[in-house]
């Protein structure tokens, strides 16, 4: 197995298999590895003659970011004549997959042998939804019509509790939306911290859970930045 790519919350690793290639993703794939996960899978996919096999059993998170990622890399392989499924996810993929509506989007490759812990999603092999668009006389419309709805129903996964996150730091420093959003992007950037998990911090200091203080320090940075005239 060759690995692509090595970091503290992601591990992406390829390997032959026929025609196509499988890869094996394991650890987090959001806003901080979308860019990463999305350059290995499109250098693996230009590399496989007829496209991707995933193994999503070890992704312990993927929200909207990530799913956004699959998505794109999907179209790219239509586009080239080739197909991209998935073998096995995580309860938490699999969660995604059904409040979106697209594991019928991967479920072109055969089911494998069950695993601990891997959620078997597909029973049996299907055609692709490409096939099964020209079998059906489905046009191109149709299919950009229902990636717009699993994009918008993609964007409500994560959206409350950021929006709630948000919502404290407008009202505790009478700060914008827009600015708001800033302030966030910078804390977890500059602390190293989850964007989801900052918002769920945030959230749940209006509760009174203590916020940890160098997130509290660098909201105060933040904010003051913002406030900082040009």
């Amino acid at each position: 197995m060759e690995p692509l790519s090595v970091s503290a919350s992601l591990k992406i690793a390829t390997r032959p298999a026929g025609a196509r290639t499988v890869v094996v993703v394991s650890g987090e794939i959001d806003i901080d590895t979308e860019q990463t996960v999305g350059h290995a899978l499109r250098q693996a996919l230009a590399r496989s003659p007829e496209g991707l096999d995933l193994d999503l059993a070890g992704v312990g998170f993927c929200d909207c970011a990530g799913l956004n990622v699959l998505l794109s890399v999907r179209r790219l392989a239509l586009a080239d004549g080739k197909t991209v499924g998935v073998r096995a996810v995580s309860a938490e993929v699999e969660r995604l997959f059904a409040l979106t509506d697209t594991s019928a989007l991967f479920c072109d490759v055969p089911e494998p042998a069950p695993a601990d812990g891997v959620v078997n999603a597909w029973h049996e092999p299907s055609p692709t939804t490409h096939d099964l668009m020209e079998e059906n006389g489905v046009s191109d419309e149709a299919e950009e019509l229902r990636v717009e709805v699993v994009q918008l129903k993609r964007a409500m996964l994560t959206r409350p509790v950021i929006d709630l996150a948000r919502g404290v730091l407008m009202a505790s420093f009478s700060l914008s939306p827009e600015d708001a959003w800033s302030v966030l992007v910078d804390v977890s950037q500059h602390t190293n911290t989850k964007l989801h998990q900052l918002a769920e911090d945030l959230v749940g200091s209006v509760n009174g859970a203590p916020l940890p203080e160098p997130l509290r320090q660098r909201i105060s940075t933040a904010v003051a930045e913002i406030r900082r005239p040009a």
